[in-house]
């Protein structure tokens, strides 16, 4: 009996476990709790832009390496066979002698080693500045990939606490609904009291759903930020009064051009200028080479024996090319390359006057979005105790109904007005933050 009962139990379980593993494979994962640090971390890792920009860090230094592989030694192997249909002839005195036979072949193997090239010499020098340039464009795509992942997430957070104060103006409303009936019911007002509340309480039911909708679409843009598995949850955690503190910043700070990722990527790109400059003023200068070949020669006017004999030859020495006239290209691309600089110089300068204007929009904004934030920080607590006040009244018959809706309509109104202007700040500080170059990406 007890064996019978031992293999049971080792069925059943044969048969639930496999079942229990795919109720669990079907669950959806439970969504995970991040914080802004923690989505920025994220972004940085799986954003699709920084991935790319990492393979094409990838790539160029694969082209780099490509570059400068002609300083390695080339080797070449060639194959040749021809079938001399006529052969050549050449008269010797009375005689006409035909040369060579009727089947020629020979096989090839030949080194090249580049002494001097200017070429070479140009990707030599530029390969440390094509890589400061590829470093570069990996720092200016997490700087954009922060200040966006950061500005979506504040969106989403506001965007929900919108919809927490709906819900609570809903509460309020529909008590309020209530009560405004009750009190037609037993003759105290009028129809129209509850009929305002019945009309405020579909407009409040109205925005409710249009911020749910709203959540859901911010939400699908942060996970597309963040590289997020749309089929996972995503849940934010952030503590509301460290983001009131967190608006606060140097006003006095002066920008420092230096420290802007575009002027670094403009410099580099005007170092590379200036090496192609001085490389087409000396392409004149001759390219040098050492080869080596071994040749295996193979002739016979039968060609089943053609290979049963071979006669080779080899060779070493020293190859030199020296262009001597090119007609006016060599000055024209001279020219070319100078002008090259002259343009990238006035669009550094235009660069930083742009920087300049950025930095001075970007104060001005902030300065502006945190006097609003102040102004109407102060008005939620005047909107608040006007509305209980006028309530109370309400309650005590002082008032009339309509002095109510428009108490609340204002404070509602208020409570949203005062969280937009907080993420209107907190973007401010962002784009302050990017024009003073001051975005930090190692977080």
């Amino acid at each position: 009996m007890k064996v019978m009962r031992r293999l049971r139990q080792m069925l059943l379980c044969v048969l639930i476990c496999p079942a229990l593993a795919l109720a669990q494979e079907g669950t959806p994962q439970a969504a995970k709790s991040l914080t802004l640090e923690q989505c920025v971390d994220y972004a940085l890792e799986n954003r699709a832009a920084v991935e790319q920009v990492l393979l094409d860090q990838a790539i160029g230094e694969r082209e780099i390496k490509a570059d400068l592989s002609g300083w390695f030694p080339q080797i070449n192997a060639s194959f040749n066979g021809s079938n001399n249909i006529k052969l050549q002839q050449t008269v010797f005195g009375d005689q006409v002698v035909t040369l060579g036979q009727k089947y020629n072949s020979n096989l090839l193997l030949e080194a090249n080693q580049t002494i001097y090239s200017s070429e070479l010499l140009l990707a030599s020098k530029a390969a440390r500045f094509t890589r400061q340039q590829l470093d570069q464009q990996i720092i200016d795509t997490k700087i954009n990939t922060v200040v966006a992942v950061s500005k979506a997430f504040y969106d989403v957070l506001l965007t929900q606490e919108q919809f927490r104060i709906l819900q609570v103006n809903l509460a309020r409303q529909e008590k309020q609904y209530n009560d405004a009936r009750s009190r037609y019911e037993v003759g105290l007002v009028d129809k129209t009291d509850y009929q305002r509340a019945a009309i405020t309480l579909a407009n409040i039911r109205s925005d409710i759903k249009r911020a749910q909708e709203g959540i859901k679409a911010k939400v699908a843009y942060l996970k597309q930020l963040m590289g997020y598995p749309i089929e996972s949850d995503l849940d934010l955690v952030y503590d509301y009064s460290q983001m009131e503190q967190a608006v606060l910043v140097d006003t006095t700070e002066i920008v420092d051009f230096a420290r802007r990722i575009e002027l670094q990527r403009l410099q580099t790109q005007r170092q590379l200028v200036g090496l192609n400059t001085a490389y087409r003023k000396w392409s004149f200068l001759p390219t040098v080479s050492a080869f080596g070949n071994y040749n295996w020669l193979y002739f016979n006017d039968r060609f089943s024996e053609l290979y049963n004999t071979a006669y080779p030859t080899s060779a070493v020495g020293l190859r030199v090319s020296v262009p001597i006239f090119q007609g006016t290209r060599r000055w024209q691309n001279v020219r070319i390359a100078q002008l090259q600089e002259d343009r990238l110089d006035l669009e550094i300068e235009d660069t930083r006057k742009a920087i300049n204007t950025e930095y001075q929009t970007a104060l001005a904004n902030y300065k502006g979005d945190y006097t609003e934030w102040r102004t109407l920080q102060q008005n939620l607590e005047l909107a608040q105790e006007v509305y209980d006040i006028i309530k109370l009244q309400y309650d005590e018959g002082v008032k009339a109904y309509v002095d109510l809706v428009v108490a609340e309509s204002e404070l509602r109104a208020t409570q949203i007005n005062y969280y937009n202007a907080l993420y209107n700040l907190l973007a401010s500080k962002l784009d302050y933050q990017r024009a003073l170059g001051n975005i930090d990406i190692n977080q």
